[in-house]
């Protein structure tokens, strides 16, 4: 009888996939649930001019954005080429804005409805009467925290 027995390869046990589509399953709705998607199809052409002192918005979820600009080219044919606005997902009047805001309002805490910013997103090529118009029926509206879109002037590097 020898003291030493042989070691036979001994195989490590196969690792159970019978769970893993529950786990994918787990994963997939979860990033479904969680992803939020884009909440308008941008409609009109917007270059937001340059500006040198920008302050950044903090809270996004009390933001409402109002888009200024010429219709994209595949609209053109339909709404023409005058500078238009744009609430939410379609084309409006500014005698509109006070019922976007107003539904925007009714989304928001009580609380933090005070906190509302209206970001205006212009086009730099737009005249300011449609502007005006916008920001007259802000006024009439209650609004009266208004934000300018812009980008960041690029540094003059020398």
């Amino acid at each position: 009888m020898s003291k030493f027995s042989k070691k036979r390869g001994k195989a490590d046990p196969n690792i159970s996939t019978a769970s893993l589509p529950d786990i994918i399953f787990m994963l997939l709705f979860f990033f479904m649930v969680v992803t939020k998607m884009r909440d308008s199809e941008l409609k009109v052409n917007v270059v937001t001019p340059f500006a040198s002192e920008l302050t950044k918005l903090e809270e996004k979820s009390l933001v409402s954005t109002i888009y200024i600009g010429r219709p994209m080219e595949k609209y053109i044919s339909i709404y023409g080429t005058k500078p238009r606005i744009q609430l939410g997902d379609k084309f409006a009047d500014p005698r509109e804005i006070r019922f976007f805001l107003e539904t925007f309002r009714v989304k928001v805490p009580e609380n933090r409805r005070s906190q509302i910013t209206a970001s205006l997103r212009v086009d730099g090529n737009v005249t300011m009467g449609v502007v005006a118009d916008v920001k007259t029926e802000l006024r009439k509206a209650g609004q009266l925290k208004v934000n300018y879109s812009a980008k960041r002037r690029p540094e003059a590097g020398f």
